[in-house]
């Protein structure tokens, strides 16, 4: 059983918040199937959006990098994103360090 975008989102900033990584929501969506991106802010100009993928040759969920660079380019692929998915969740985390925790076991599930 997949659990729900709801429930995914708060343990995710739960886990950010044991690690003192400042995170919020951007963008609410659709509380049971919605999709989730998480965009990394460096706090420098730059920026990272990364969404979850499916893995066809293992059969694993992860996260892929969907754009970087500079922030506003960042901002301007979400909102594409957005345009055409408005059940998509938008996490936005700041971290000079670069940290988003998205590489922790139980995160892509």
């Amino acid at each position: 059983m997949r659990l729900t975008a709801r429930i995914w989102v708060d343990a995710y900033l739960t886990r950010l918040r044991l690690y003192d990584i400042p995170a919020f929501v951007v963008a609410h969506g659709d509380d049971t199937a919605g999709a989730v991106l998480v965009k990394l802010n460096t706090l420098d100009g730059q920026a990272a959006c990364y969404q979850r993928s499916f893995d066809l040759m293992t059969g694993q969920r992860m996260w892929m990098e969907l754009s970087a660079g500079e922030e506003r380019d960042v901002d301007a692929s979400i909102a594409k994103q957005r345009s055409f998915d408005p059940d998509l969740w938008v996490v936005e985390v700041e971290d000079r360090a670069g940290r988003h925790l998205l590489d922790e076991p139980g995160l892509a599930d």
